[in-house]
């Protein structure tokens, strides 16, 4: 509170001599530009003007080094007594402070030392900071202060605005991958009158004017499976999506996934289209297939491996899903290996939770699951030599899923009679069961061709393109408990 009693005092004796808060500046040049073109910009002897904020002060008696920040780089500026002048130079030292924002005008020259820099002829005030930054040298690595308070990370911590603009690249270049391929990015709704598309629990809210209930979206799936019906084949959205459950290193209440879907195509045919957008991506943005990801090199040159999630299953914990398929059994099996049963789980819940325990983990490079038990997947299509297992795939990175995909299920039949297993669920407890949407099975009936669709989550692949481990790390604002 010092600190900032001080710089209000500094405030007011500038408010006497200029404005602290203008709203128009100039600006000739970026920093990064400059340094980059030093030699040509200071062939031509003109005077350049730069704008951003004051991240370091250094006095040397009469004459003053500073370094200036903007969104592209960093630049040293000069105040010298002699050059300014006593008035500009003595209310530049006793009222400007790490954190100010200024523009600052003049020559370009290299010092002794060897360092490009500006000495400053003119600067004029572009917004007074109150509050001082976090310290220098130490940075900003408190964790807690670091997500409540992202702008505070974002001036600190270079390598933190590294993450967040490759991340817009990402999204990006999966915009450019989609376009090629002739898709239609389209929006659908975030308000929803029943929560659709996963198994998870929603949020709810009200509209007032119409006086009915509405939930954030859990996925956009059953509204582009809608478009599907309406005759365009190739659809895709960047959704924001939310989910009423827990938190940890790869869940965020609030999170980002692309879902797409193509019609006269199924679930192989994804796994390729798959395989193909993150060779794209990873090529993209590394020039290589290769990368490292917490100490652990993850190759990402198709093809991927494919195990079936009976198979997988069988490995990990020894149990043959077709053959036990008593209830009990498989509770006590689950037991033995350490899982806590919930009374409402069924049998596919139980075999779920199994394959995030022991089968999720120890994935590291690209492989696909295909092919889940029906009871854990009521939106997709049933294998036809098989209807206890259904075509679809979920494709797992370095310990978590990243995709998951199938063959949409387009019997309007079937589905309805997969949505009343899933309503028995729902009565029994489980909260996550998906409801009834008689919309969309309407939509079913008018007729939907073979197609496949698919969910990539934004932010998780971000985490591994970025080298980070915790999902918060790539959320600009992540869902936080308040203090």
């Amino acid at each position: 509170m010092a600190e900032e009693q001080f710089r209000l005092k500094k405030l007011d004796e500038i408010q006497g001599k200029m404005e602290p808060y203008p709203a128009r500046c100039q600006r000739s040049h970026a920093c990064q530009q400059v340094i980059l073109d030093f030699e040509k910009i200071s062939a031509k002897d003109e005077k350049v003007t730069l704008v951003g904020r004051l991240v370091l002060i250094r006095l040397h008696g009469k004459a003053c080094f500073a370094h200036l920040e903007d969104g592209t780089g960093r630049m040293q500026i000069y105040f010298k007594y002699d050059n300014l002048g006593p008035e500009a130079y003595d209310f530049f030292v006793k009222n400007i402070d790490v954190g100010d924002f200024l523009e600052v005008e003049g020559k370009l020259f290299i010092t002794h030392r060897g360092e490009k820099t500006l000495i400053v002829s003119n600067w004029r005030l572009l917004a007074k900071a109150i509050l001082p930054l976090p310290e220098k040298w130490h940075g900003l690595a408190d964790i807690e202060t670091r997500y409540r308070q992202r702008y505070l990370d974002l001036i600190a911590n270079k390598e933190v605005r590294e993450n967040f603009i490759k991340r817009s690249n990402i999204i990006k270049l999966i915009r450019e991958f989609f376009s090629q391929k002739e898709f239609l990015e389209v929006a659908t709704p975030i308000l929803q009158p029943i929560p659709g598309g996963a198994n998870a629990k929603p949020f709810v809210t009200h509209h007032n004017a119409l006086d009915i209930d509405l939930y954030l979206r859990i996925a956009p799936e059953l509204y582009l499976k809608r478009l599907i019906v309406g005759g365009l084949e190739k659809v895709y959205e960047i959704a924001t999506c939310f989910r009423n459950e827990g938190i940890d290193f790869s869940h965020n209440p609030e999170f980002t996934q692309i879902e797409f879907y193509q019609a006269f195509a199924d679930y192989t045919q994804l796994m390729k289209l798959t395989e193909d957008l993150l060779e794209f991506l990873v090529t993209q943005l590394f020039s290589k297939l290769e990368i490292e990801y917490q100490g652990q090199k993850i190759n990402f040159k198709p093809p991927y491996p494919r195990l079936e999630f009976r198979q997988a299953i069988l490995e990990a914990s020894g149990i043959d899903i077709d053959e036990e398929k008593d209830l009990k059994q498989i509770i006590n099996k689950a037991r033995k290996i350490g899982l806590d049963i919930d009374k409402t789980w069924n049998r596919g819940k139980i075999l779920d939770e199994i394959y995030k325990e022991l089968v999720l983990p120890k994935i590291i490079n690209p492989t696909f699951i295909i092919n889940h038990p029906v009871e854990i997947s009521p939106l997709a299509k049933r294998l036809p030599d098989n209807p206890n297992y259904v075509e679809r795939f979920q494709l797992l990175i370095a310990g978590f899923e990243v995709c998951n995909a199938f063959s949409e299920l387009n019997d309007p039949i079937d589905q309805e009679e997969r949505f009343a297993d899933q309503q028995k669920l729902r009565k029994a407890g489980d909260e996550e069961a998906q409801r009834l949407d008689e919309d969309f099975i309407e939509a079913l009936k008018y007729g939907m061709p073979p197609t496949a669709g698919e969910g990539i989550g934004i932010d998780r692949l971000t985490m591994l393109l970025t080298n980070n481990h915790n999902i918060r790390e790539v959320i600009l604002f992540p869902t936080l408990r308040p203090k």
